[in-house]
């Protein structure tokens, strides 16, 4: 097939366009150029902005894409750029969407009100009720370049994709995914500890029994090209994630055990730990996720195991620290001194 992938040249997307062109298709990635990206021989390469992405309508239409594959839709206006130029041209849209339209995690986050959601979440679970998960009190002004932060919101994208008649979409709903070129290091904090040999990392007893299911990189990128390549696809909404769910603090000790951390997880009664050392989550709601649907409907399996994903998510990490480290994230004297006057 002739594919066009917005976006694509970022964590996740790279390994996307490697494993459709591994498969025969004709890909090209549309993207700012502003990421150097490692793709696959063969794989044309359009430089513009997706905003709007109107400028470049008359050459990527040119291109007779069968299949549209947004990776970065991000806001309601992206998605309806997209439907209102390939209209006519594609055969289906698919789209990235995020875990974060449940309304178990707005009641995470504070942002919803009301007793928790049941798990596990499926496609069917209720959505948040609150738009813009991360607007604050004020939104930016609308010439300000991060406006779209605060527009933000996978709901309104879904709502527009799976709602034209004439192109239909598909949908996936993305968990906390982990992995090289994670650039936001989600293992990072961990790791750190561990490698500074600290005897112990404490987490809020709350927080530490907490549930969020995670998906490795290489993984998340073969659910995705099944879903590009998928003609059954069409007109669905699928979880990815991997089918089991540790509490946080089994997350840790997974990483431990990797990276051959001697230490261990204290739990600390809640509420009792310095402030910065809390996330000030609602632990009471747990984001367990059920991926059955896409295993189910299009035969999705995770090709990496868990102890093979850490190994290469812990050995990234530690060749490629974060080019800025928040040093209060790191304060051992103040972790030190909770642990010697509590035990």
């Amino acid at each position: 097939m002739r594919i066009l992938v917005i976006g694509g040249t970022n964590f996740m997307g790279p390994l996307v366009v490697r494993s459709l062109s591994e498969q025969g298709h004709e890909i090209t990635v549309f993207h700012r150029g502003q990421t150097q990206a490692d793709l696959p021989k063969g794989v044309r390469e359009i430089p513009g902005d997706r905003r709007p992405i109107a400028n470049s309508a008359a050459e990527l239409q040119r291109l007779a894409p069968e299949v549209v594959l947004d990776m970065i839709p991000a806001i309601e206006q992206d998605a309806l750029e997209i439907m209102s130029v390939f209209t006519g041209v594609a055969r289906r849209v698919v789209a990235i969407s995020s875990q974060d339209v449940y309304r178990a995690f707005g009641r995470v986050n504070g942002k919803e009100s009301g007793p928790v959601d049941t798990v596990p979440i499926t496609e069917d679970s209720p959505l948040r009720e609150n738009l813009y998960p991360y607007r604050g009190e004020t939104p930016r002004e609308q010439d300000d370049p991060r406006r779209w932060q605060d527009d933000y919101d996978k709901i309104l994208v879904e709502r527009v994709v799976m709602s034209d008649p004439e192109l239909p979409g598909t949908v996936l709903r993305l968990p906390m995914v982990y992995g090289p070129g994670d650039y936001q290091h989600r293992l990072f904090n961990y790791l750190k500890h561990m490698d500074d040999n600290r005897p112990a990392i404490l987490m809020d007893e709350a927080e530490a029994r907490w549930r969020w299911t995670h998906g490795y990189v290489e993984n998340v990128a073969e659910a995705i090209a099944l879903a590009v390549t998928g003609e059954r696809a069409a007109g669905r909404i699928y979880n990815v994630g991997e089918p089991f769910t540790f509490t946080m603090a089994e997350w840790v000790d997974k990483i431990g055990q990797t990276a051959g951390w001697q230490g261990r997880v204290v739990l600390v009664p809640r509420g009792r730990l310095p402030e910065p050392l809390r996330w000030g989550i609602n632990a009471e709601q747990d984001i367990v996720v059920d991926s059955s649907r896409i295993r189910r409907e299009l035969g999705y399996e995770e090709r990496v195991s868990l102890d093979e994903a850490l190994k290469r998510t812990i050995a990234w990490e530690r060749a490629n620290p974060p080019k800025e480290i928040d040093p209060k994230e790191f304060d051992y004297a103040v972790e030190d001194a909770f642990l010697a006057l509590h035990g």
